[in-house]
């Protein structure tokens, strides 16, 4: 499939998405313009990288549905400038989208568990020609701290609750955005630092199905 195709299948998922109110801002729509999700995808499965859907990657993983990975987007409300942490980052992909959100000015930390993945999504992002951001193998559920503070973190996997060292690494003001709830059904929650304490907000009328996050803060 030639490059032309890709893209035109990628404006049509984003037309798609807007229509669907996952996409409202002109800063993520830029980005999932700009990113091309085929680089991250299955090579096997090319044919399906633009369809509204989550698929299998390695490590037992997923690449997560482009409207999912929308709503999460806009709810963190990200700025050019940011200091940004994704756990579970996986192939890459949503560290794409972000390293566009934040520009030149900020910077992207991915962590993730399986070493295959580290080593193949920092391949996928040299592809896409994605500089500003950095993947780390280790426990996500435990943040960065040396990397910290963060202004936004984005958690790819489906949480018992939002871990309490991720909470603490964000600025005053910074956000977590996060499925919570069993290991099969999550709600979309988003905790705000204010005034020390945290502030949740959750997008009630939808429901989500991640991968399980792994960790000393995560399933067992």
């Amino acid at each position: 499939m030639d490059e032309g195709i890709f893209t035109a299948k990628r404006v049509q998922l984003i037309e798609f998405m807007k229509s669907k109110q996952a996409v409202k801002s002109r800063e993520v729509e830029s980005a999932f313009l700009k990113v091309k999700r085929e680089l991250f995808f299955d090579q096997k499965m090319l044919e399906h990288a633009y369809q509204d859907d989550a698929f299998p990657i390695e490590g037992g993983q997923t690449i997560s549905q482009p409207s999912t990975i929308a709503i999460m987007l806009e709810m963190l409300e990200i700025k050019k400038g940011m200091n940004v942490l994704e756990v579970g980052s996986g192939s890459g992909y949503v560290v794409a989208l972000l390293s566009e959100l934040v520009g030149e000015g900020g910077f992207v930390y991915g962590v993730e568990m399986e070493k295959e993945l580290v080593e193949s999504s920092g391949e996928n992002l040299t592809a896409q020609g994605s500089l500003n951001n950095e993947i780390v193998q280790g426990d996500g559920s435990k943040g960065l701290p040396d990397k910290a503070p963060f202004d936004c973190v984005l958690i790819s996997a489906g949480a018992p609750f939002i871990p309490k060292p991720l909470f603490d690494q964000i600025k005053e003001k910074g956000r977590i955005v996060a499925p919570v709830g069993d290991q099969w059904t999550q709600v979309m929650e988003k905790m705000t630092k204010f005034r020390g304490k945290p502030v949740k907000n959750y997008l009630s009328h939808s429901y989500f199905a991640f991968v399980p996050l792994k960790g000393a803060f995560g399933w067992k």
